[in-house]
């Protein structure tokens, strides 16, 4: 099993301000963590790389993109909304964040890695077509998955979303599509307000979306509930031949931002139940992609124990 790993010290350079929740610190933390792992030097490093602007616009407008490039350059505060920090880098940081995916990517259809983790920012999952929200500017997932069809010729995506947060973002760029299924496990009624279990695709792709919602206090074992009675069995009728992970871990029971309970080593068996599903349907074939988790301890661990995982990595993380 050969598991790839995207960083780049240019992530850092997104500033959004001091008391920002999603603060280069973030990555900082985890990158610091996971050089005590006997386990890291195992992981084959490969080079972030920034999307060009063909592969941005597969998925969000034009006049946004101009919009985002020129509010970056002129060093306003915001763009589109408060949540939405930026600086005069952001612009470039986020298309690096939304390229290393597709680098990751390609070394696994070449069939030179197994799966890959790209531990990036600013995260994507609320970035809408035409509006950036919920701290993202580009969908990185979305960029991935159409990167992946149109260059690799990938017909059938699976994109689980286990970030507190429902991806609103996501689930609107692909509800008519029939050719990915989007499920999603978070907390609701919450931020941003979408993700309702009703909301299962529209036209075409109805039934390709599949969303979980939880309610503040949820833990493991409702999870795990949703898990082997929603979630594999829509996975396994759909038979995905390429997963994408919309990795959150500001569910834990430690994060700031939201009331789920889960633990440290639920995100290890919720690992073990995509590597099992795709090693029936996809050939084992995983890109992961950091998107929220907000506790400087525990993102960390859990993203230490999600990446030993992936990689069938022996040893206990330090």
């Amino acid at each position: 099993m050969i598991t790839g790993f995207s960083f780049d010290p240019r992530f850092l350079d997104h500033d959004t301000g001091p008391g920002h929740p999603e603060s280069p610190q973030r990555l900082l933390a985890v990158m610091h963590h996971l050089g005590r792992q006997a386990w890291y030097p195992q992981l084959a490093a490969v080079a972030a790389r920034a999307a060009d602007l063909e592969q941005i616009e597969r998925i969000h407008k034009r006049e946004y993109v101009e919009r985002a490039r020129a509010t970056c350059a002129a060093g306003a505060p915001m763009l589109d909304s408060m949540d939405v920090s930026v600086s005069r880098e952001t612009f470039d940081v986020a298309l690096l964040a939304a390229g290393t995916p597709l680098a990751l990517a390609d070394e696994i259809v070449a069939g030179k890695l197994n799966n890959g983790f790209a531990l990036l920012r600013p995260p994507g999952h609320h970035a809408e077509s035409d509006m950036a929200l919920g701290f993202c500017l580009f969908n990185n997932v979305a960029v991935l998955t159409r990167h992946l069809q149109d260059r690799h010729s990938v017909e059938k995506i699976l994109i689980l979303d286990w970030d507190v947060h429902h991806g609103n973002g996501t689930q609107h760029t692909f509800e008519a599509d029939p050719s990915v299924l989007y499920i999603s496990t978070h907390q609701y009624p919450f931020y941003p307000g979408t993700g309702a279990w009703y909301e299962d695709g529209i036209g075409r792709g109805k039934g390709a979306t599949l969303n979980c919602p939880m309610p503040a206090g949820s833990g493991n074992h409702d999870y795990e509930q949703a898990f082997i009675e929603k979630i594999l069995p829509k996975i396994g009728a759909f038979r995905p031949e390429f997963v994408i992970l919309s990795a959150g871990f500001d569910a834990h029971r430690d994060d700031p931002l939201a009331q789920i309970e889960l633990s440290t080593a639920f995100y290890g068996w919720m690992t073990d139940r995509v590597l099992e599903m795709a090693d029936t349907h996809a050939h084992g074939r995983i890109v992961s992609v950091l998107e929220g988790g907000y506790n400087l301890q525990r993102l960390p661990e859990c993203v230490a124990l999600h990446i030993r995982g992936l990689g069938g990595l022996g040893g206990a993380s330090a």
